[in-house]
């Protein structure tokens, strides 16, 4: 076995430790998309089919949203960017294993423990009070692939963040933005497809949308045929891009890598 797939176990025993935190966690998460909810039916029954969804639609895409929290971090952060502000990212420049690798194996296997242990839940309290929009057999299997491609452009974005710290020294701004961006623009807040005009065209085509917006839509049977197929690319094409970047980053990190008090 190679080290990364030792990497990806290891972190995936490292995530699922604290299996009563999960589950405060999931609770957390159930309530507040339980508040969502009855916000959105109240939108929904004013204004009936808005942006093509309808109000069952509408639910599951809030209880969606809130299992999807946790595998896409929707509110940023990774540990490596602490390893930067330290000085131990040396430690780890130094390693024979590629940098960005190792942290995509951390990153998947945290995604996976995510889905596990606090994605089922909201979705599950959710199908218990309110008649959701569930998928078949097919569009589940889609709908996995999405959310796979939606941690790796999760990843992709929070890891270019991360790298930021080696010329910013601070990441408390950068963060900031970039947490603005992704609730703002990956459908967190709201479904994208209310967005009017230019504004939904944008948000709709930025990679935050690759978060939440595009796997909700393939569970909801919104894209079907080669529809599916060029949300599936879409997805995949922003996951490459980030990598790219990312990969090209690092280069430039190694030889920019500054440590404190050193």
């Amino acid at each position: 076995m190679g080290v990364f797939p030792w990497v990806a176990w290891y972190a995936f025993r490292r995530h699922t430790a604290y299996p009563l935190s999960a589950v405060a966690e999931a609770l957390t998460n159930t309530v507040f998309g339980f508040m969502r909810a009855y916000i959105l039916v109240a939108l929904w029954n004013e204004r009936p089919s808005l942006g093509g969804y309808d109000v069952a639609d509408a639910v599951t895409f809030c209880f969606l949203t809130q299992a999807l929290i946790g595998p896409v971090r929707i509110f940023g952060g990774m540990e490596l960017t602490e390893r930067i502000r330290n000085g131990d990212v040396a430690i780890d420049l130094h390693r024979p294993v590629d940098l960005q690798a190792w942290w995509l194996a951390d990153d998947l296997a945290r995604g996976t423990a995510a889905l596990a242990l606090r994605g089922a839940p909201p979705l599950v309290a959710g199908a218990l009070v309110f008649d959701l929009t569930l998928p078949g057999p097919g569009t589940l299997a889609a709908f996995a692939l999405s959310v796979a491609l939606a941690v790796l452009t999760g990843f992709g974005i929070r890891y270019l963040v991360a790298l930021g710290m080696f010329w910013l020294h601070d990441d408390r701004g950068l963060n900031s933005v970039a947490l603005v961006m992704s609730l703002f623009f990956s459908g967190m807040i709201l479904p994208l497809v209310v967005f009017p005009g230019w504004l939904g065209e944008v948000a709709r085509a930025l990679p935050w949308a690759a978060l939440i917006q595009v796997p909700a839509d393939v569970f909801l049977g919104k894209h079907t045929g080669t529809g599916l197929l060029g949300a599936l690319a879409f997805q995949a094409g922003w996951a490459v891009a980030l990598l790219a970047a990312g990969r090209g980053l690092t280069v430039a990190a190694r030889r920019k890598m500054v440590i404190h008090g050193g």
